[in-house]
């Protein structure tokens, strides 16, 4: 029997051999990559539109609470009020800035205010506020005096353990030149170098002049202090100097490298 024919193989051949696609010219290819860089762009800016509407347009994560740490005398609804945070705006343009400032401005006795959005619907406020190292009488109130020297609020009782500051300048010259504001920052410098121990005993502060400062103690014990330089050092050897003659009623350290010590 006679074998399929040359042509018979051919057009056979032609029938199994897949087709091959047409070819594509520079033109051609250069549409393509335009019409792929369309797409491309187009997916960027819808979801670029779907993003800012998410943040700004729908209601899903708008400002419902804030949220207040870190205070002790301030109340959480003193803060709240004075932060004013705009509640129901969009927590993206929540101006945590403007609301520190508020803060500060409304409510002296803070600090220092951290101001965080708190995804998806609040506002965190980390409060620390000021502490008193002094205070200074005024009437039957009291200014409280923080270690920076800033005066921050006017309170009707004295806090516990916190130190009256009693300027009594002397007519010296030292006093004409520095004025009684370096009298504060003296004390105020004074204090804040005290060990906590005799920090708490402190019940005044008296400066007479910028290198004359003496503490009152409890239970009728003095301590002349001197000027505020050297703080730290003072506060070392006068600690020993309690722990040493713990029935003592007067210190000097003035000259901490030659401190004494006497009953009364």
């Amino acid at each position: 029997m006679a074998g399929p024919t040359t042509a018979q193989r051919g057009e056979a051949g032609r029938a199994d051999t897949p087709a091959r696609p047409p070819h594509i010219g520079p033109e051609g290819r250069r549409v393509t990559g335009r019409m792929r860089l369309l797409l491309a762009a187009s997916g960027l800016v819808l979801a670029a539109a779907a993003t800012v509407w998410v943040l700004y347009g729908s209601s899903w994560l708008r400002l419902e609470g804030v949220a207040v740490s870190g205070t002790d005398v301030l109340t959480r609804g003193e803060v709240e009020s004075a932060a004013a945070a705009p509640v129901g705006s969009p927590l993206i343009s929540v101006d945590t800035e403007a609301i520190a400032d508020r803060l500060r401005q409304k409510l002296p006795r803070i600090d220092s205010v951290d101001v965080v959005r708190s995804w998806p619907h609040g506002v965190s406020l980390k409060v620390t506020e000021r502490k008193p190292v002094l205070l200074v009488e005024k009437g039957e109130k009291f200014i409280e005096v923080d270690a920076k020297g800033v005066r921050f609020a006017t309170v009707d009782k004295a806090p516990p353990h916190v130190p009256l500051l009693e300027l009594t300048p002397d007519r010296s010259a030292s006093l004409r030149r520095f004025g009684g504001d370096r009298l504060l920052r003296e004390g105020v410098r004074v204090a804040g170098d005290l060990p906590g121990k005799v920090a708490g005993e402190t019940e005044t502060v008296r400066v007479t002049s910028y290198d004359s400062a003496v503490l009152e103690l409890t239970r009728g014990r003095t301590v002349m202090w001197g000027s505020s330089e050297e703080g730290p050092v003072k506060a070392r050897v006068l600690t020993a100097l309690m722990k040493a003659s713990p029935k003592a009623g007067h210190f000097d350290v003035s000259a901490p490298t030659a401190p004494a010590v006497s009953k009364s």
